[in-house]
């Protein structure tokens, strides 16, 4: 797999890399949203406790408003109504704070599931590709003048392999330190293919 790969164009490859990573974060980011979903539902208890609570208070005050209202011993009988009224409200209250908490571990665990995958890319992959930009824009703009063609062979003779360099003949080095036209541009050409692009091999 490894040498099928490196048989393909350098741009094919950049493509092809460029995609993975482009899925990599849309995968990872459906997990963390899916991580967050299944923490959320950490806070359906909350939300019956908050409801239920709520609606016996609701009808506990209810319940006291109208003893309230019995001559004489009225005021007496609605304490314990008024007393439980909290309690139910207490526990509305239990449930709110369960949901608040439950979404705030729901928001952290989907960042501490997103960071690692996100960091490898921001820190990793991001790094090389805009190098691999910065490389390319420069031997595209100096590939056209001999002065350029030039470096760009002297890069080919310091950073390709061996068996690449053997393939332009064993006297490539050679050719070039004499200034031999056709082997600095065989050179810069190799070099250009190795960044994604294309050079006619010819000097102005």
């Amino acid at each position: 797999m490894k040498l099928y790969a490196e048989r393909l164009p350098t741009a094919i490859r950049q493509l092809l890399t460029d995609i993975t990573v482009v899925l990599w974060v849309y995968l990872w980011i459906r997990a963390g949203l899916w991580v967050h979903d299944m923490v959320e539902k950490l806070a359906v208890p909350g939300q019956k406790l908050q409801s239920a609570g709520g609606g016996i208070a609701d009808n506990l005050a209810d319940a006291g408003g109208k003893v309230g209202r019995v001559p004489l011993v009225g005021d007496q009988l609605v304490k314990p109504f008024n007393g439980a009224a909290d309690a139910a409200r207490s526990l509305a209250d239990a449930g709110v704070q369960q949901q608040q908490i439950v979404d705030q571990l729901a928001l952290i665990i989907t960042l501490i599931a997103l960071a690692v995958p996100l960091a490898l890319v921001l820190f990793l992959w991001l790094p090389l590709r805009l190098r691999w930009m910065r490389r390319a824009a420069v031997a595209s703009s100096v590939r056209g003048e001999p002065a350029g063609r030039d470096l760009l062979a002297l890069r080919a003779l310091a950073s390709q392999p061996l068996n690449e360099l053997a393939k332009l003949g064993p006297d490539i080095a050679q050719s070039w330190r004499n200034g031999d036209a056709a082997a600095v541009d065989a050179l810069a050409a190799l070099e250009l293919k190795r960044l994604g692009l294309t050079g006619s091999g010819r000097r102005r």
